[in-house]
C-alpha cells in the first residue's frame, strides 16, 4: 500500500475522534469522567480480545500496561480533567502539541532527526487550532493548563513507545491489549473516585457503542496501524485532524456559527497538516560505494565493474590487459 492510502487510512482515526466532545455532551450522562473512561476502554478491549484470541506473552505485560497507561488510562483522565477547567478551545490548543513532543521525544527514544521543516509545521498547526477554537473570553485555570499539557505529553509517550515497542501480531490486537490494560486501571479508580452511574438510556448505551468500538477499537488500530507504518512524526500531525472534524459537525449538526477567523485557522491547520507529512518523509539513503578489499598478495583488483580480491597464485598481468584493471599496493 502507499504512503498517500496509509496516511489517508490513518487519518480516519482522529477524524472521528473529533466526534467525541459531541457525542459525550449529547449522548452521555455528565460527571462521571472516570467510569465513562473505563466503560470507553474495558469492554471494547475485552470484546476485541475474544475475536482476536491473541493474549500478550507474559514478557510484554509490563510494556501494555504502560502503554495503556499513556495512551488511554492516564491520557483520558487528564482530557477530562482539562475539559472541565478550561474552555474546549483551550483546552484542544494544548493537546494540539502533542506533535512538537513527539518530534522531540522521538529523537530521545528513537533517535530520529529533527527536521526544522516539521518543527516549523507543528508550531503553525497550533497557531491555527488556537485562531479555530480560541474565543475572546478564554480563561486559562493553572490546574486545567496543567492537566491538558500532561495528556499531551501522555498521548506522545504513549505514540512514540508503540513505534519503539512493535509486537509481531496485528493493531488490532495491539490495540486490544492496550485496551483491556488501561481499562482494568481504571476500572478501581472509578469506583473509588465516582459514585455509581444512573440508569443508562439506549442513547447512552449507543455514545458508549460508538466512542468504544469505532472511537477506541477501530480508530486506534488505523493509529497504531500509521506509527508502524509512516512514522509517529507524522502521524502525530495528522491528530490536528481532530479539532478541525469537532468544529465542522459543531457547525453541521448542533447549529454553532463559524465565523471567518475560524475558517482561517481550518485552512492553516489543513496546510500544516500536508506541509507536516512532506517535513516528516524519510529520505532514502545515498547508495554506498563499493569499498577495495585486500587480496591475500597485497593488493586489490579494479575494473568497471569495482574491487575485488586477486586469486591467490595467480599473476595479475592477464587480467590487467584484458579487462583494464591496475593492481594497487
Amino acid at each position: 500500500m502507499s504512503r498517500t492510502s496509509d496516511l489517508l487510512l490513518t487519518a480516519l482515526a482522529p477524524a472521528v475522534w473529533g466526534s467525541t466532545y459531541l457525542v459525550t455532551t449529547e449522548a452521555l450522562p455528565a460527571g462521571y469522567p472516570v467510569t465513562l473512561a473505563a466503560l470507553r476502554a474495558l469492554p471494547a478491549g475485552l470484546l476485541v480480545l475474544a475475536i482476536t484470541r491473541c493474549l500478550p506473552p507474559r514478557a510484554w505485560l509490563g510494556r501494555v500496561f504502560l502503554l495503556g497507561s499513556f495512551n488511554f488510562a492516564l491520557f483520558w483522565v487528564l482530557l477530562f480533567m482539562a475539559a472541565y477547567r478550561l474552555p474546549g478551545g483551550v483546552a484542544a490548543t494544548l493537546g494540539s502539541l502533542q506533535a512538537m513532543m513527539v518530534i522531540l521525544m522521538a529523537r530521545g527514544w528513537l533517535g530520529t532527526p529533527i527536521r526544522a521543516g516539521a518543527l516549523a509545521a507543528a508550531a503553525t498547526g497550533v497557531l491555527g487550532v488556537a485562531l479555530l477554537l480560541i474565543g475572546p473570553d478564554a480563561a486559562l485555570d493553572p490546574v486545567g493548563i496543567a492537566a491538558g499539557l500532561g495528556g499531551a505529553a501522555s498521548m506522545a509517550a504513549g505514540t512514540v513507545l508503540s513505534r519503539k515497542w512493535q509486537p509481531p501480531v496485528s493493531p488490532l490486537s495491539f490495540t486490544a491489549w492496550q485496551l483491556t490494560a488501561g481499562g482494568l486501571i481504571l476500572a478501581p479508580l472509578a469506583l473509588f473516585l465516582e459514585p455509581a452511574l444512573p440508569p443508562l438510556s439506549a442513547t447512552n448505551l449507543a455514545g458508549l457503542v460508538w466512542l468504544g468500538l469505532i472511537g477506541a477499537a477501530a480508530t486506534y488500530a488505523l493509529w497504531f496501524r500509521g506509527v508502524a507504518r509512516i512514522g509517529p512524526g507524522a502521524v502525530s500531525m495528522l491528530g490536528m485532524m481532530s479539532p478541525v472534524t469537532a468544529v465542522l459537525l459543531g457547525w453541521v449538526v448542533a447549529g454553532q456559527s463559524l465565523s471567518l477567523l475560524q475558517g482561517l485557522g481550518a485552512l492553516i491547520v489543513l496546510g500544516s497538516v500536508l506541509a507536516g507529512q512532506g517535513a516528516s518523509r524519510p529520505t532514502a539513503p545515498a547508495p554506498a560505494r563499493p569499498q577495495p578489499r585486500p587480496d591475500p598478495a597485497g593488493g586489490t583488483f579494479r575494473n568497471r565493474a569495482g574491487a575485488f580480491p586477486a586469486m591467490p597464485g595467480t599473476s595479475p598481468f592477464p587480467h590487467v590487459l584484458a579487462h583494464r584493471t591496475e593492481k594497487r599496493p
